[in-house]
């Protein structure tokens, strides 16, 4: 029994673990919404967006995190106008944005001469998470997954039928908009532990995967948690045997977790199609 508490005997074990822990919640919850609007690729946009705002915020001397929520905000919100107000079609508008401010942070990163380490900013540094950190991130999680848990029969409305949604009196602008808020304070918290690439995983696989396996919007968010959860703590657990970064492994496991949602639907599919057949072909004889 000790040899398998053997990782979290060791305090930046425990960190990975409590951080993975803290953050897993939100960014589920928020994934739910963000497969069922068809927003995957936003996750992805924004995520990548927020690197030039936390160059500037180094260069500035501000905390890194106040630079990722606004360039993040900025880019969320940016492509929302551009959507609404134009012809180009949504997928074509966050390739643009995200790709551009995605380049625009990495040559402000290069001229500058900084201890800030990319691959951090990149790919997270979750071994390396401290109080701060977790302080941050929790308050963050905390805060995005109260206002998910409250406001989700609002933010489903609208996310379904934003017409239907106005007409009852909610607020479709405010929510949209808020959504968006939301998704970019989500990244912020994930920045020091996933980092800005693998953050997009988190956003999408755990909805993904529970939209799969459930039918009824209050069981997809909470078997989104589950996954989560349970994908994040096993592979913080498994990379320490593996001896390889906790966030890829948590990533490689959603996506086993997926491939397997994904075949046992299709299994389930396949077997009530049968059923059916079997059913008529009973009847008309």
């Amino acid at each position: 029994m000790a040899d398998l508490l053997l990782p979290f005997q060791f305090p930046f074990m425990q960190n990975a673990l409590l951080i993975i822990l803290l953050i897993a919640p939100a960014a589920a919850l928020l994934s739910c919404f963000l497969v069922l609007k068809g927003w995957s690729l936003m996750g992805d946009a924004t995520s990548h967006a927020v690197l030039p705002g936390v160059v500037l915020a180094y260069v500035a001397g501000i905390p890194l995190l106040i630079g990722a929520f606004l360039a993040g905000l900025v880019c969320a919100l940016g492509t929302g106008f551009i959507k609404d107000n134009s012809r180009i079609k949504q997928d074509t508008v966050m390739g643009v944005v995200f790709s551009g401010m995605f380049g625009l942070g990495i040559v402000i990163y290069t001229q500058i001469e900084t201890s800030l380490h990319l691959d951090h900013i990149l790919f997270g540094n979750m071994l390396g998470v401290g109080a701060q950190d977790l302080w941050t991130s929790g308050l963050i999680s905390g805060g995005v997954a109260l206002i998910l848990g409250v406001k989700w029969r609002d933010f489903l409305a609208q996310s379904f039928d934003p017409v239907q949604a106005r007409m009852i009196g909610l607020r479709v602008g405010a929510l949209h908009y808020g959504l968006l808020a939301i998704l970019s304070a989500t990244i912020v918290a994930m920045l020091s532990s996933v980092g800005i690439i693998l953050s997009v995983a988190y956003l999408i696989a755990p909805g993904a995967i529970a939209f799969l396996l459930t039918r009824r919007f209050v069981t997809m968010m909470m078997a989104s948690v589950a996954v989560a959860v349970l994908a994040g703590a096993g592979g913080v657990y498994a990379s320490f045997w593996l001896d390889a970064a906790p966030a890829p492994t948590i990533v490689l496991i959603l996506t086993g977790l997926f491939v397997t949602a994904l075949l046992a639907r299709n299994l389930r599919n396949g077997h009530a199609a049968l059923s059916a057949s079997g059913a008529e072909r009973g009847s008309g004889l």
